[in-house]
């Protein structure tokens, strides 16, 4: 069409003549004559192509159609090519077959088709009871009233279309494997066989061929809970459509409106009680309940392993010269105390949880994970403030002074210097009490009422944080008696004082 915009361009507005466009173009006249005066531009419908009957085939296509019909009882691999059944039928009919392969070909790829079915469609698979899914989705969620965005790992069972799910903060080794741990403890039991995506967390390399790597954590968590983990192919979420469904199908019924809560721990159990309650709806294709069907798929779940697994994460960091550490690709930062700086320290990582530990691998403090792509910081302040009350003196002088709050430097600006070790001491016991943030309103509260010294920071505290008992306003009956206004008469008494010598004029 290009080319035919060009030739009616250079008549019709450059005005060139017919030889003239021949000699530019190369086109012959007649054709570009034929361009110039067209009128219907409408493009040609195609033409459906009629299916070859292949004549010549007719007295073979018996023989073709039957070790096809025996193939879908074979492998794939070892079915037949079109050149193979090419060379069988040369070698049976070798007297009389005058057929080339290219027309033997072209009938093996229709019937083929035929036979199979097109290589694009899709057949419903048929679970065997106990089988499950594994898949993670995303959603919101309101913890401790802040926004995150986070992922939720789901487990359904295609033979009964019964769910469960836990939610975390993200998508991990540590999530997958305690999202598991639960659901196995709450149904009492181990799916004997799972279907995974490839994801990095379980698989680190696929084989050419259909195999894959595992990761070592992987393997070390299906041994321990002896279940067979069976993979999708490579963009083929839709083999294991089941939990694909359910992840929406719990998104809108568990997840909506977005859920509010302060723990992590009692919110999955109770999505886990949740799941058990809508069992009780009819299965979408079967005549009967989600639960009846479960029962199949319960008595075919392995015993749970009498040894727990610990499927947390360990790792050795290096602390700066504030005691702190990086992770997360250097974008979250974790506080540890002052006497571990420029050390090397074990850190426990669960899905929910970042834990220095000591030598005697006890834990030093506890931090909240931190997730995503952009920096963080996690301060778990009570081993500063503990090692600040030690030596007061020289607070200024350390690296931690620039790291308080605002408000509390000037709180301890305005205590004296003999207070300042204890106070300190006194804002490390309400911070193990109620944490630093509630430590930190009390300061608060204090510099409202220009007040420092210890017992008033202990009764404003427990003014914000203690449950203290409130009575209810006292109400007068109508049997109490009013009293009677009295003016006294102050002469006696001056005349007293006078007479006693304590007036003098």
């Amino acid at each position: 069409m290009t080319e035919v915009h060009d030739i009616r361009r250079l008549y019709f507005e450059e005005c060139r003549s017919i030889t003239q466009i021949s000699r530019q173009t190369g086109r012959d006249r007649k054709t570009i004559r034929m361009y110039l005066e067209k009128e219907d531009w409408n493009e040609v419908q195609p033409r459906s192509l009629p299916e070859a009957d292949f004549p010549k085939l007719e007295a073979f296509k018996a023989d073709i159609d039957e070790w096809l019909t025996e193939d879908k009882k074979a492998r794939r691999k070892q079915r037949h090519t079109a050149r193979r059944i090419y060379q069988r039928l040369v070698e049976k009919y070798r007297e009389y077959f005058n057929c080339s392969y290219r027309t033997v070909a072209g009938y093996v790829t229709g019937r083929k088709k035929e036979i199979y079915g097109k290589p694009d469609g899709y057949l419903p698979l048929e679970h065997l009871a106990g089988e499950a899914q594994a898949d993670f989705g995303d959603a919101e969620f309101y913890e401790n009233g802040l926004l995150y965005r986070g992922k939720y790992l789901n487990l359904s069972f295609p033979c009964s279309n019964q769910g469960y799910l836990q939610l975390f903060r993200g998508e991990n080794q540590e999530c997958l494997f305690e999202g598991l741990i639960s659901i196995f403890e709450h149904i009492g039991g181990i799916p004997p066989r799972i279907w995974f995506d490839n994801t990095r967390t379980i698989v680190s390399k696929v084989i050419k061929g259909g195999g894959r790597t595992l990761t070592e954590a992987f393997l070390r968590f299906q041994e321990h809970y002896r279940f067979e983990a069976v993979f999708c192919n490579v963009e083929a979420g839709h083999e294991k459509g089941n939990v694909e469904a359910k992840v929406g199908y719990h998104r809108r019924n568990l997840l909506v409106p977005i859920p509010r809560f302060t723990s992590f721990t009692e919110f999955n159990k109770e999505l886990l009680e949740k799941c058990d309650l809508d069992a009780d709806r009819e299965h979408y294709r079967k005549e009967a309940t989600i639960a009846e069907l479960y029962a199949a798929d319960k008595a075919s779940l392995l015993a749970l392993p009498s040894v727990p697994l610990d499927v947390s994460k360990y790792l050795t960091v290096k602390t700066n010269g504030y005691g702190r550490f990086y992770l997360g690709n250097g974008l979250h930062e974790y506080s540890v105390s002052p006497q571990y700086a420029n050390s090397r320290v074990m850190v426990k990582m669960t899905a929910n949880e970042v834990m220095p530990l000591d030598r005697s691998y006890q834990v030093i403090v506890r931090h909240a994970r931190l997730y995503g792509d952009h920096k963080q910081q996690s301060m778990q302040w009570l081993p500063y403030l503990t090692q600040l009350s030690r030596k007061p003196n020289a607070l200024k002088y350390t690296g931690i002074y620039p790291m308080l709050p605002q408000s509390l430097k000037e709180y301890l600006a305005r205590c004296n210097q003999s207070d300042k070790g204890k106070v300190l001491h006194v804002l490390a016991a309400l911070t193990e009490k109620n944490g630093f943030p509630g430590a930190l309103a009390t300061v608060d509260q204090a510099l409202k009422y220009a007040v420092t010294d210890i017992d008033s920071l202990l009764s404003l505290h427990h003014r914000l944080y203690d449950k203290a008992l409130e009575l209810a306003p006292l109400r007068l009956g109508g049997s109490i008696p009013e009293l009677m206004r009295v003016n006294p008469n102050l002469a006696a008494y001056d005349a007293s004082l006078e007479k006693a010598g304590a007036l003098k004029c």
